[in-house]
């Protein structure tokens, strides 16, 4: 009776140690909880970027880049005009400080190219109209010509005027009411918010045909990067999605997140492959499909700042993996067919290897939850050379939307949100494929003689 006390006591003190011990690390991870919930809490009221990075995450001193390229790079400078418009020398036959004479004089040349005052080129047009026995009425037309409208209406703006208007607005991101200020003191044009904003929506619908084109190019590209943000139609609940390729890039403003809006932009039957972050409306539809490499490491990195996760080295062997791949991806083009396949293989196998390891972090468990749902997508861009491993294309083309956002708070009405998503994709695919924004939008928003 007394041995089997003893081993009854024994157990139990074990127990305790054990229930000691678990209480322990429970306080630890407590305490480390509000530790971050106070860091987040300052974050949320610290001021604006740059300044709001944390100390502990900041480049030391020491290791900060020297800003610039790198040493020994070639050197840039403006380029000599071509084109001299007037030449103005400047004579020295004395002193200017005593009369007294000079020696050894030698020119200076500069090149300085100046902006002119500019005044607006005010053109009195004069076209006909007329009756066609067969054609009904027939008008005369310019290429100064963006509508034929007549009374209150006639005194307009050109298209060269209208279509740097919308590269101010719809590109680089100026207000309405900047655009015009602009438009006043650089060019001498008087117009107001009201007026450009109505005249830009008659652009949008000139280009509709070109916004439609650019879908079509879209849907039969290799590969597509999408990403989304939130935006304002006269208020919350809209969403802002960019469908981008190297050569061109479509916004699209909806007030859904959901799949439905990938199928309406890429087509049921896109063949290309979709690269993308994990969110899910990207699954359902059914493509070929890439998740971005970044995401997954950034979704590593937090499971290894957390206590559980900081020494695993599962964690380090699937970040390891997917640096595995950017890199084969990059060196592709340098490799043997063979040799890329061989490789691309051993890297599906590691994969799997790591997926079916047992977990026993809850950090490491939530990772390797994401990458199991994922698994298909892992490696596709391994798969599609024009897909590349991460979806940064995507993010870049969303930026100067999400600047604009910050200035004029997205868009008033869905007619504006329209208007917006057809001339920010045509200026941004300009810009992309070389083309001069101005030049392009001038020669497509004139009114076009058609003999018949």
């Amino acid at each position: 009776m007394e041995e089997q006390l003893r081993e009854v006591i024994t157990g139990l003190r074990a127990e305790i140690e054990n229930l000691r011990g678990e209480n322990d690390r429970l306080r630890q991870e407590l305490a480390d909880a509000y530790g971050r919930i106070a860091e987040l809490e300052r974050v949320a009221a610290r001021q604006a970027a740059p300044f709001r990075r944390a100390e502990d995450r900041k480049v030391p001193e020491g290791e900060k880049k020297r800003p610039g390229q790198k040493p020994g790079h070639r050197g840039v400078c403006r380029v000599r005009p071509e084109e001299i418009d007037r030449e103005i020398e400047v004579p020295l036959a004395v002193c200017p400080h005593c009369s007294g004479p000079l020696s050894e004089r030698s020119p200076l040349v500069q090149y300085i190219e100046e902006i002119p005052p500019l005044r607006p080129e005010v053109v009195r047009l004069i076209t006909w109209e007329g009756r066609c026995e067969r054609c009904g009425n027939v008008y005369s037309t310019h290429p100064l010509q963006t509508s034929r409208a007549q009374g209150a209406a006639k005194v307009q703006l050109g298209p060269r005027a209208l279509s740097l208007a919308a590269m101010l607005n719809k590109h680089l991101g100026v207000t309405m009411r900047g655009t015009c200020r602009v438009l006043r003191q650089m060019c001498g044009l008087r117009v107001t918010p009201g007026g450009l904003a109505q005249a830009l929506a008659r652009i949008a619908g000139k280009l509709t045909g070109e916004y439609e084109a650019l879908l079509r190019d879209l849907r039969s590209s290799p590969a597509v990067f999408a990403d989304e943000t939130s935006w304002w139609v006269g208020g919350p609940g809209w969403w802002l999605w960019t469908f981008t390729t190297p050569e061109r890039t479509v916004y699209c403003v909806n007030q859904s997140r959901g799949s439905q809006v990938v199928k309406e932009t890429l087509g049921e039957n896109f063949a290309g492959m979709l690269v993308s972050d994990c969110l899910a409306s990207y699954d359902p539809p059914q493509y070929r499909k890439h998740k971005c490499i970044a995401h997954h490491l950034r979704a590593i990195k937090h499971a290894r700042d957390r206590p559980d996760g900081k020494d695993s080295c599962y964690l380090r062997e699937w970040e390891l993996l997917f640096k595995t791949v950017s890199t084969i991806y990059r060196l592709r083009v340098k490799m043997e067919e063979s040799s890329f396949t061989a490789r691309r293989t051993a890297l599906e196998q590691w994969c799997d290897k790591l997926l079916a390891q047992p977990c026993g972090q809850p950090a490491e468990v939530a990772v390797h939850n994401r990458l199991q749902k994922q698994r298909p997508h892992l490696l596709g861009c391994l798969y599609e050379p024009a897909a590349e491993p991460t979806n940064n294309r995507a993010e870049r083309a969303l930026r100067p939307a999400v600047i604009a956002r910050k200035l004029s708070c997205g868009n008033k009405t869905p007619a504006g949100s329209r208007c917006w998503e057809i001339l920010a994709s045509i200026a941004t695919t300009c810009q992309q494929q070389a083309q001069d924004i101005v030049d392009y939008l001038t020669t497509h928003i004139t009114l076009a003689y058609t003999a018949r």
